[in-house]
């Protein structure tokens, strides 16, 4: 089974979520590409729409939004995701992961594009219910 840590960004409130996907989740994610538009339901947001927007396997190998498929390429670069150029005009070989998510992939970039009812920190769970007062830490 593919388990996932999908890092959610909130543009609104310049935030990023870092939640756990696992089984039947994490398995409608494979297949899906950089760019695509999910469900937030999948990650315990409903009433959300998440879009991918990169990511990268467990030796840090990161996804590249122009690569076809989901396997490590070693590919020419000048600039772009992964690599920033030292001098004016220099190049370098980089192995990278294609767009494609795959089960081997550890970390999954997102990014909010439809907001649902309710904030992303109660249905996170990151934020007391209506009605409960916050309880100060014990000394």
């Amino acid at each position: 089974m593919a388990n996932f840590k999908v890092v959610v960004s909130d543009p609104k409130e310049a935030h990023a979520y870092q939640i756990d996907v696992k089984d039947a989740e994490a398995n409608a994610l494979i297949g899906k590409a950089i760019g695509d538009t999910v469900d937030g339901s999948l990650m315990g947001l409903t009433g959300y729409k998440i879009q991918i927007t990169g990511g990268c396997d467990g030796s840090g190998f990161v996804m590249k939004p122009d690569l076809p498929g989901p396997r490590r390429q070693r590919v020419l670069v000048a600039v772009g995701v992964g690599y920033t150029p030292k001098t004016k005009g220099q190049r370098r070989r980089k192995m990278m992961r294609g767009k494609e998510i795959a089960p081997d992939i550890v970390q999954v970039n997102a990014k909010i594009v439809e907001y649902g009812e309710k904030s992303v920190k109660a249905l996170l769970g990151l934020e007391p219910a209506e009605g409960e007062a916050a309880e100060a830490p014990a000394e």
